[in-house]
């Protein structure tokens, strides 16, 4: 399935579709408004929104935000080329590092190259999202991807 999916930058358009899915899935969506979703990719299977996934930069530093795959199209590797495409997305604007809060799928990030991290030593800008001070509980599991080596 993976190879028939496109990605594209999502539109307002998109919002009610997210919502839709990050409820279903128990995420946070009281933070997101259509201004967000310049901000998301969204992946498509036969012109049909199959999964997305967010970015919030903060200069060299990025929040991976949301990624949620509709139920049918899990397991066949839409979420994998989700999380690669903000990657690249993210690299490409500058990002060095990449950081993401879960409750329930840190063993699927590690497999895709994040370690858990204590919430201690994030960076002030991800301490100061409302995803990290307000949105998800403490009890969540802080992870970091490093993009690129800083100089």
């Amino acid at each position: 399935m993976s190879s028939d999916l496109v990605i594209a930058r999502a539109s307002a358009s998109d919002l009610g579709t997210l919502k839709s899915w990050l409820v279903a899935a128990k995420l946070p969506v009281e933070d997101l408004s259509a201004s967000h979703m310049p901000d998301f990719l969204i992946a498509k299977l036969d012109d049909k929104a199959v999964g997305m996934i967010g970015l919030e930069q903060f200069d060299e530093v990025g929040l991976l935000r949301s990624l949620v795959v509709e139920p049918s199209a899990r397991s066949h590797g839409a979420g994998r080329v989700l999380v690669a495409a903000l990657e690249e997305r993210a690299t490409d604007a500058g990002v060095s590092e990449l950081w993401l809060l879960t409750i329930d799928a840190d063993a699927y990030f590690a497999r895709l190259g994040f370690e858990t991290m204590d919430r201690g030593v994030a960076p002030a800008a991800i301490q100061m999202t409302d995803e990290f001070s307000v949105l998800c509980p403490g009890d969540a599991t802080l992870m970091r991807k490093i993009l690129l080596e800083r100089s």
